[in-house]
């Protein structure tokens, strides 16, 4: 035996030199069995090495880790029995069978190169000249006796012709070389029959050569994509542990097509025998079923602390409210009893004055200047009964001026003083003494802190001014000096606005829509614009505010005498739109708190906040509806007087300056008019600016009114002045108003042109404005004289001078002239906002508002706030991804052949389409409420990266919602984990898309282009790409991104007999497996970039 042992050990060295050992042929010995098949197994592994350079220049794109992938492939430590019984097949010359590694470099080769799958390319072997029965499918050859075999030269191939006969099992021949190349695991490699019906070697598709009888089916042939050769490869239900084993699935287990092992199933899925995937369902229903749970304890725990916070507020503003209204009675009733204590002895000490006194009466000579100072028209009307005095918004807390100590603070010192250094000059030394002392003690005094106490502060402030209002109701002389001098009181900036020959004319067709305005509107005093429509009111606001685009201006407006820029004092100027943009889903008072943080001084203690806002409900008459929804056009809320006053409120909040209101009282009746009149009275008290639109009011509401300014067609100045002298005005022109006639409607009637002047003026209402300028000496345009009869006679005299003011006598253009004036009018437009938007003017409000990070603090809150209130939507939102889904994972099954690329590409679709119709709710219904806010001061990129921050949920949550039905119902080899990551940055990236979409287009076409782009781009990235051209564009497609790092995570995990398919499949779609995180990458920079395009247009395309 021991003999027996040193003869096979010489056989085998001389068998691996080249040699041949006829004299031994029992290799099935089972000592020498195993140490040959060891021999034989190392000789093919040591391959890899060689082929590792040629497998990183030609398959990169495929392979990873060359050696890791090929030894997923050609790996058979753990079951070398086909080799050993190749090796007794073989007689021990199987290494002589082998392919070399030039041979396998020749085959790899060939199979990315050829065009067809039968057959190689003519080879020193297998050619025209030489074509032996080792070149057929299934059949090998081996080398001379004589001739040495170097498996590892991979430059040459060997001459191997010589004793050719069928392939070993487990090994597969290609047609058109000569040598066995192992089957790669999870391939099926058994020998083949004959089937003689078809004459097909089956399980192979190849058939015996003609004319050789003794030619027999041998073994596999191929070795290619699966799609070629997918007989090889180990059938779904079983595991192939080698090429020539295949074990039927055992219950419990699951094995895909290819397998080399069985997985065992997860508990709760049913795998029973012979099982391809195990069902996954009931993963999905427990992931939704913890999706639902997870957001219906967010949504309702977020709700419910909101309504306890809310509750709490509510509780704590009452208890305070009846603790200073019980507080404020205990002291009227000390006063009272004070007073009657007094009163006893005031007698008494008036007699005793008398007559032990020898002073002589004087009259304090402050008091006479003063009191001089009052006897204008504006003092009187101030102190009249109509317009009763208060302090409640004398006290005003924010516009705490830079210059304090160089100007007066209190309201008459800046109103009825300015003329009279006396005054000035005494009231500012008591005035910058008090002010230094009012500061010290406020410093020293501790801030409320706890909403308790913060309410109990504001209501006891509006306890104060409610009774200082009732003291104030019937000032005497010594009142108004006391009021005069109060060192409290903290006044806001004055704006004085006035304006000559203020004309606007439309760009595009060259007509006056406002001309020869001159005038001046006050502080302090409220100004009604009116006349009737197409009188330009709305564009005077305009025109003021620094709002007119799109219209040429001529003329001058100067703020405080100076030519400043009105944008310049837009912190504290408030504009009330005619529309009321208020916010639907949030309630009254958290549309002002919202407000006053934004828009009031930033170092603005919080107690005053939240008594501005009390002190805005209480005089507005909210207090009932205060924690009611605003509502919107599908959700009823508050009445409609009652939005209209948010509205207005929304601006009074911020303490400013000026208000310009366009038409505040339409819709309103007589009551909530006059309500809302009495609030703004209280504004001009404190020396506030208000200029507002009205169309007819009654006449109650007119004599509330300090100032007017009567427009009459074509933007022409009817009058300009004092309400209570417009009938004497125009009873000088003989135009006298009927008895129980309104005033303000007898005038609209009358530049209608509905009712002719009455009395015997003979005035035409085309006379008016001609008549208000001459009698204010103002110059007259030439093409107006003529409907004065007194420049009859100059007109005639000089036609020539006579100018087309109106554009009416142009040279008529032709279609492609019109065509150009007005785009080029168009981009003057567009041109002009984005100069307002950009160029950003000097603030000289002297008011610091909060930064861009509170703001995006208070709008994070707000947008929170809402996206809580509209949960229904999101979960119709959720609803439909599920259902998506659910569908789109029954009807595509993953496929092996392409990688589940069907399944993909309809989930790219789906959910970017889904993804987008949703994002678009967050900039396309808040258009408006943007447009006035950015307009007011407050931070546009704060605005946006709120809502962006906010659908950040939508953006982690919806790829779980639709994974939790496609993943669990296709049950594709990437991870949950890796195609979630992708689903995560492409929605990510849409949702940039959408609000590009969003706030460039009009709803309609956003949404019409949300549909379109994602089918368009998928079809653009799954198309064949044969130019350059169509490579860019693809390029330029999320889509295409997304569809590769969903296909490469999925086809990274099919490996060994997958390796072919796994390569033809990524050449054929131009995809790298090295480029998932690249992928990833460009979609979350694609989202990026959308997103500062989004960006870019809303701060560009505002409302025309």
């Amino acid at each position: 035996m021991g003999m027996m042992t040193w003869v096979v050990l010489l056989c085998l060295h001389l068998l691996f030199r080249g040699m041949h050992c006829q004299q031994i042929s029992d290799f099935d010995n089972p000592l020498v069995l195993p140490r040959v098949t060891q021999l034989v197994y190392a000789q093919i592994s040591n391959i890899t090495s060689l082929l590792n350079h040629q497998i990183k220049t030609t398959s990169s794109f495929c392979v990873k880790d060359p050696v890791a992938d090929w030894n997923t492939a050609f790996n058979f430590s753990s079951d070398l029995g086909f080799v050993s019984s190749c090796i007794v097949k073989t007689k021990g010359d199987i290494t002589q069978r082998v392919c070399s590694a030039a041979e396998i470099k020749f085959y790899l080769s060939s199979l990315l190169e050829r065009s067809s799958d039968n057959y190689l390319k003519p080879n020193k072997n297998c050619n025209l000249n030489s074509w032996v029965s080792g070149c057929e499918p299934g059949w090998a050859c081996s080398v001379l006796t004589s001739q040495q075999v170097d498996l590892r030269n991979s430059l040459e191939i060997p001459a191997r012709t010589t004793n050719c006969q069928a392939c070993c099992e487990g090994f597969f021949c290609p047609h058109g070389i000569t040598c066995m190349i192992p089957c790669p695991l999870g391939s099926h490699c058994p020998l083949a029959t004959l089937n003689k019906e078809t004459g097909v070697c089956e399980p192979y598709l190849y058939q015996l050569p003609p004319m050789q009888p003794d030619h027999t089916c041998g073994g596999a042939n191929i070795w290619a994509d699966v799609s070629s050769s997918r007989e090889i490869f180990c059938a779904a239900g079983s595991y192939c542990s080698n090429p020539t084993k295949r074990i039927p699935c055992s219950s419990g287990h699951y094995c895909r097509m290819g397998s080399t092992s069985e997985q065992r199933c997860f508990k709760l899925s049913s795998c029973n025998s012979n099982t391809v995937t195990q069902n996954m369902h009931a993963y999905g229903i427990m992931l939704i079923a913890a999706l639902s749970t997870l957001l219906l304890i967010i949504y309702s725990c977020s709700d419910q602390v909101l309504t306890t916070r809310e509750r709490r507020m509510a509780k704590s503003r009452e208890a305070a409210a009846i603790s200073v209204r019980k507080t404020a009675n205990a002291r009227q009733r000390w006063k009272k009893a004070k007073d009657l204590a007094k009163k006893g002895s005031s007698g008494l000490q008036a007699q005793l004055s008398r007559t032990f006194s020898r002073k002589k009466d004087f009259v304090d000579i402050e008091e006479i200047k003063i009191w001089n100072q009052l006897s204008t028209e504006t003092d009187i009307e101030l102190v009249s009964n109509s317009h009763p005095i208060t302090t409640t918004m004398v006290s005003s807390s924010s516009a705490v001026s830079k210059e304090k100590g160089k100007e007066p603070s209190d309201m008459m010192q800046m109103m009825h003083t300015e003329n009279d250094p006396n005054i000035r000059k005494n009231v500012h030394v008591e005035i910058e003494t008090r002010d230094k002392n009012v500061t010290a003690s406020v410093s020293k005094e501790k801030q409320p802190h706890t909403h308790t106490q913060i309410f109990k502060y504001a209501y006891a402030q509006l306890e104060k001014e409610k009774a200082q209002q009732e003291e104030n109701r019937y000032l005497t002389l010594s009142g108004v000096i006391s009021m005069a001098t109060k060192s409290e009181q903290r006044k806001r900036p004055l704006i004085e606005i006035s304006f000559k020959d203020l004309t606007l004319s439309l760009k595009a067709h060259n007509k006056h829509i406002l001309r020869c305005v001159t005038g001046k509107i006050k502080p302090g005093r409220i100004t009604a614009v009116m006349g009737p429509s197409g009188a330009g009111k709305t564009t005077f606001l305009s025109a003021i505010a620094g709002k007119a685009f799109g219209c040429k201006v001529t003329g001058s407006i100067f703020i405080n005498g100076k030519n400043e820029s009105i944008h310049s004092y837009k912190k504290i100027i408030g504009f009330v739109p005619q529309d009321d943009i208020v916010h639907g889903n949030l309630t009254v008072e958290e549309n002002f708190r919202f407000s006053a943080l934004c828009r009031l001084p930033a170092d603005l203690p919080k107690p005053d906040k939240v008594l501005i806002v009390e002190r805005v409900i209480e005089f507005l008459g909210l207090h009932p509806v205060r924690n009611s929804l605003v509502g919107t056009v599908e959700k009823r809320g508050i009445s409609g007087g009652q939005r209209k006053r948010v509205n207005v409120g929304l601006e009074m909040v911020i303490e400013p300056s000026l208000m310009i209101l366009d038409e505040p009282t339409s819709g309103l009746d007589s009551a909530s008019s006059q309500l809302l009149l009495r609030a703004l009275r209280r504004e001009a008290l404190e020396g506030v600016n208000i200029c507002m639109v009205v169309h007819q009011p009654s006449y109650a509401l007119f004599k509330m009114f300090d100032d007017l300014i009567l427009l009459a067609k074509g933007g022409l100045t009817v009058y300009h002045g004092s309400v209570k002298k417009v009938e004497e005005y125009f009873a000088d022109l003989g135009i006298n108003i009927p008895k129980h006639i309104n005033p303000p409607d007898y005038f609209i009637d009358i530049l209608e042109g509905i009712e002719v002047p009455s009395g015997s003026s003979g005035v035409s209402y085309k006379e008016l404005p001609i008549r208000w300028m001459l009698h204010n000496g103002y110059p007259v345009p030439l093409d107006m004289r003529q409907n004065a009869p007194q420049f009859d006679t100059y007109v005639a005299a000089n036609p020539a001078k006579e100018t087309d003011l109106d554009g009416s006598g142009h040279e008529e253009r032709s279609f492609v002239g019109e065509l150009w004036h007005d785009a080029r009018n168009d981009m003057e437009l567009r041109r002009e906002k984005i100069r307002v938007n950009f160029l950003k003017s000097k603030d000289l409000s002297d008011r610091k508002t909060p930064g861009i990070f509170k703001q995006y603090k208070y709008f994070l809150i707000r947008v929170g706030k809402q996206r809580l209130r509209e949960s229904k939507i999101q979960a119709i939102d959720y609803l439909i991804l599920l259902l998506a889904g659910a569908c789109l994972g029954s009807l595509t099954k993953a496929s092996d052949h392409n990688f589940g690329a069907a399944g993909y590409t309809y989930t790219v679709i789906a959910v970017s389409l889904l993804c987008k119709i949703a994002a678009l709710r967050s900039f396309s219904l808040d258009k408006l409420h943007y447009w006035r806010e950015s307009d007011s001061g407050m931070s546009s990129l704060a605005y946006f990266l709120s809502k962006d921050t906010i659908d950040h949920f939508n953006t982690v949550i919806k790829p779980l919602v639709y994974l939790s039905m496609f993943y669990f119902f296709t049950y594709p080899r990437s991870t949950f984990a890796d195609n979630y990551i992708v689903l995560l940055c492409l929605v990510y990236c849409v949702t940039g898309i959408a609000y590009a979409l969003a706030i460039f287009f009009e709803p309609g076409a956003a949404q019409l282009c949300s549909v379109l782009l994602p089918v368009v781009f998928t079809l653009i990235a799954t198309q064949p790409k044969d130019g350059k051209f169509m490579k860019d564009i693809a390029n330029l497609c999320y889509s295409r991104w997304a569809l590769e790092a969903f296909i490469i995570a999925n086809a990274e995990r099919y490996p060994g007999v997958w390796l072919l398919t796994r390569c033809g499949s990524l050449l054929k779609s131009g995809y790298n497996l090295h480029d998932w995180g690249l992928c990833i990458s460009i979609l979350i920079l694609m989202g990026v970039i959308a997103r500062a395009v989004a960006f870019f247009c809303m701060l560009t395309f505002l409302k025309k």
